[in-house]
């Protein structure tokens, strides 16, 4: 055997693993940017709080980083010796030194509960802090939002929106991209679904006509009376059924919230095939009792 491996042996049982494990210990591997770890604050300064969180070195926490809201004072919101939940925002510096944040681990957990509501077809109220040519932008759980002018109730005059409080739908939720719209329509859509039933006789106006049917206002949500459920009677031509703007009793029929369809029928309310059509005064004016009398039959 030459010297220079015996040189190569002797250097190889020199580092123990004992040694290899306190090597491993110097660099902390466990503390890694985005984890969340558990920790006790011992330290106040103005720049921020030094955290123990079980490493070679102490954790630091810089004072904007230390919650959402404005802090004047620290303890506040850091109290000395309370075990906390901290996010790793910054790697270990030379002295193996990594940065805290409660402020980011705030907001992950408000993206979590927005994703949740979103789930859930939750809505939420925000307030108005801006306006833009697309829409308005919103303060929703101290984020960030958008919400488009065309999912909005009032399209016109957005500056009377500031300052306003507006319950909304969740449109897209991305937060590695950090964009959250909103629907003020679907929030309304959503609480006037609620209230909606098979069998229900509804009342609207007429906002459209199409050769396949009638597009009805309930309330600013649309449904659609379509033509086979006019009358059981053939119709050549809805438009010389209906004029847009009139006022319109129907019974829902079809229901899918998922899809914001509303299906709505006259025909259930005709003592015989034609009568919308020729007398549709007299089937509005007694729509009640004749939708009572439509769903009776159905249940029997």
């Amino acid at each position: 055997m030459n010297s220079e491996s015996k040189l190569s042996q002797t250097a190889n049982s020199s580092f123990t693993m004992d040694d290899f494990a306190k090597a491993l210990e110097k660099h902390d591997y466990q503390f890694q940017k985005g984890q969340i770890v558990h920790g006790k604050v011992f330290q106040l300064d103005h720049d921020g709080a030094y955290v123990d969180i079980g490493g070679k070195s102490s954790a630091f926490l810089p004072r904007d980083e230390a919650s959402l809201r404005a802090v004047t004072d620290l303890s506040e919101v850091l109290p000395l010796q309370e075990e906390m939940q901290f996010l790793i925002i910054r790697d270990q510096d030379a002295e193996g030194q990594v940065t805290l944040s409660r402020k980011q681990l705030e907001i992950q957990h408000i993206w979590e509960r927005l994703a949740e509501m979103q789930e859930n077809a939750q809505t939420v109220q925000v307030r108005v802090m801006g306006v833009n040519k697309g829409g308005v932008t919103v303060d929703i759980l101290s984020l960030r939002g958008f919400i488009p002018r065309s999912h909005l109730a009032e399209r016109d005059n957005l500056e009377a929106l500031k300052g306003q409080n507006l319950t909304v739908g969740f449109l897209e939720i991305n937060k590695n991209t950090n964009k959250l719209i909103l629907s003020q329509r679907l929030a309304t859509r959503s609480s006037n679904f609620s209230l909606l039933e098979l069998g229900q006789l509804v009342e609207g106006k007429v906002t459209g006509i199409k050769p396949f049917g009638v597009f009805v206002d309930l309330s600013g949500m649309s449904a659609l009376l379509h033509i086979k459920q006019v009358s059981q009677k053939f119709i050549e031509s809805l438009e010389k059924v209906f004029q847009v703007g009139q006022p319109i009793k129907a019974v829902i029929i079809d229901l899918d919230e998922g899809k914001g369809r509303v299906a709505l029928s006259t025909r259930v309310l005709e003592n015989f095939p034609g009568e919308v059509l020729e007398n549709m005064d007299e089937v509005m004016a007694s729509a009640e009792a004749r939708a009572n009398r439509a769903n009776n039959k159905a249940s029997e």
